[in-house]
């Protein structure tokens, strides 16, 4: 099942964080994983903070995420990148969501 790598940081080093770009993003496609959004324009709709950068890229499998993320290749890499900024990274196994979630006390079938 499709899992995502998520981060949430703030770059205190715009120029080093530039130059591991595309170190970090020929790591990612070896293991087949796809930048998915990253580096756009963020509207907030709810909560705080307000982030600064938030980059989804998307691997196959679980294994494939993690085995990226473990690798030489991106540990080097992620020197650099923890360097220049600091924040919040994590993985998120994708599951469907269906869209008849039963609610307790409801039945969906009837109106």
């Amino acid at each position: 099942m499709p899992t995502y790598i998520v981060g949430d940081i703030h770059i205190s080093d715009p120029a080093s964080y530039q130059a591991h770009l595309p170190r970090a993003l020929a790591t990612i496609a070896r293991f087949g994983g796809r930048v998915v959004a990253g580096g756009g324009k963020i509207d907030l709709l709810e909560g705080d903070p307000m982030p600064e950068r938030v980059f989804i890229i998307e691997f196959p499998t679980a294994d494939a995420a993690r085995r990226w993320y473990q690798s030489d290749d991106y540990q080097e890499a992620l020197k650099t990148r923890l360097s220049a900024s600091h924040g919040r990274v994590f993985l998120i196994e994708g599951n469907e969501i269906s869209g008849a979630v039963p609610v307790a006390g409801l039945d969906a079938g009837k109106h």
